[in-house]
Parts: structure tokens; sequence; C-alpha cells
């Protein structure tokens, strides 16, 4: 297959980014994405040119990282894929394909294909975790879960926080991750002691740095791990009952 790229480059945050062509000759429809631009950045690299920054980590479509935009969408044509599962055969030889990083102003581009996503880190530091002191580990069994919520949970953490919901979104909101994040804890009985104070703290976050919800659902389609805009219901619903719970709280204290 011969194809043709069209990627954008950008040397610098601060610096004017566009985008430039490349033929790339030969590529096997077997080669992933990732490949093909690792075997057009060999030749970048030969003919004395600067390769192409892009992020890519386990390549197993479970860490997130190699998250871009392909001819307008995230991760590409194939739906449920990482870009990094994406493989050339998804294409045909000729084709002209427009690459460019996730574009949104909460994820600010560091260097071509690569983005600064650390305001996803902001709302995990918030409250996407457990900092009850639970004493030594307990049986497997010791604490018993029923299968449906076991599944929703699961469900919920198969979220690899890779981005591609705030850049599908037209309002760039982080409502999917945030709701996977905060439901995979939530949902769980080790979750519950702080179930209200989580929710409010990671919301609360999230607002800082995206946009609203307006239920257009573009993140579902867009998530490589098909997670349901069901658990942004969950999170709406949490948050609700949280604020009444703890302006109660307050009054009483009061």
């Amino acid at each position: 297959m011969n194809i043709t790229l069209q990627v954008w480059r950008q040397a610098k945050p601060s610096s004017p980014g566009g985008f430039k062509t490349y033929l790339v000759e030969d590529v096997s429809p077997d080669m992933s994405f990732l490949e093909m631009l690792d075997v057009l950045n060999e030749r970048l690299v030969l003919q004395g040119e600067e390769p192409i920054t892009f992020e890519s980590d386990c390549r197993e479509g479970i860490c997130g990282a190699c998250g871009v935009m392909i001819n307008g969408l995230p991760h590409g044509p194939q739906l449920g894929t990482a870009t990094c599962q994406l493989h050339m055969r998804k294409f045909s030889d000729g084709d002209t394909i427009t690459v460019e990083p996730w574009r949104a102003a909460a994820f600010p581009v560091v260097k071509d294909l690569m983005v600064d996503r650390s305001a996803f880190d902001r709302i995990i530091e918030a409250g996407g975790y457990i900092s009850v002191n639970t004493g030594s580990p307990p049986d497997a069994n010791e604490i018993p879960v029923p299968k449906p919520v076991a599944d929703t949970a699961f469900d919920a953490a198969a979220c690899i926080g890779c981005g591609a919901c705030v850049a599908a979104c037209p309002n760039g909101a982080a409502n999917l991750f945030t709701a996977a994040k905060v439901a995979h804890l939530n949902l769980l009985p080790q979750g519950q002691p702080e179930r209200w104070d989580r929710v409010v703290a990671m919301v609360d976050t999230m607002e800082e740095f995206f946009g609203s919800c307006t239920n257009h659902g573009e993140c579902e389609k867009a998530c490589p791990k098909s997670i349901s805009i069901d658990f942004i219901a969950l999170l709406n619903h949490d948050y609700v009952k949280a604020k009444f719970k703890n302006r109660r709280l307050v009054a009483q204290q009061g």
C-alpha cells in the first residue's frame, strides 16, 4: 500500500503549527497505525529530518497514550479500538490520511501529536482513590459484592483515560471519563465511606478544566472501550444527592 499522510507538526506549545504531507510507500496492511508511523519516522531520521512526535506505551490498547485524531475521528474509523490497535487494512491503497492531536483546550499541544493530559490527573487526585484504612488484606470473599454490581463497576473501570471522549465532545467535556472513574469506586462496598465527598471533589475539579456535558453522545461513540453514557447519569445522580447530603451535614454542624 502507498499512503499519503497529512500530519500536524508543531515544534513546541508556543510555536505555530501546520500540516505537512508525507508519502509512505510499501505499507503492509498488517501494520498497526503506530507501526506505520514508526516506519515513517525511521525514514525521516535517515533523511536527516525531525521525526514525528507521538505518544505510545503499551501498544495493547490499555494505556490510552496513543490517542490521535485520524481523519477527524478520535482513534480512527474503527469503533471500540485504540490507535495502537488500528491496522492499516482499514484503509485503502492511495488513501490520504489526516493525523492531528486531540483538539481540546484542556489538552494543550506539547509537540506534534503529543498533548498534555495532566488535567485528567487533577481529577483523579481530587478523589479517584480509596484512602480508608482497611487494616490487613481481607480474604477475597470476605466482602460480598453482588455480581451485577461487580460487572458494572468493571465496565466503568475499563476506562483507559485516553481523552477521546473530550476530543470528540463539541463542548470539550470530560463527563464520561469522570463518570467512569467515580462509578467504579462508588458502586463497590469499599468505596462507600468516601462516596459523597469523592463525587463532589472530582466533579468540581473537572469543571475547572473542561466544558459542560449537553448529552451529544459523541463521547460514547469515540471511546475505545465503548463505555456507556449511562455512567454520566449515575454521576449526575450521585452529585446532586451528595450536594444535599453535604448541605444537611453542614446545617447539623452549625
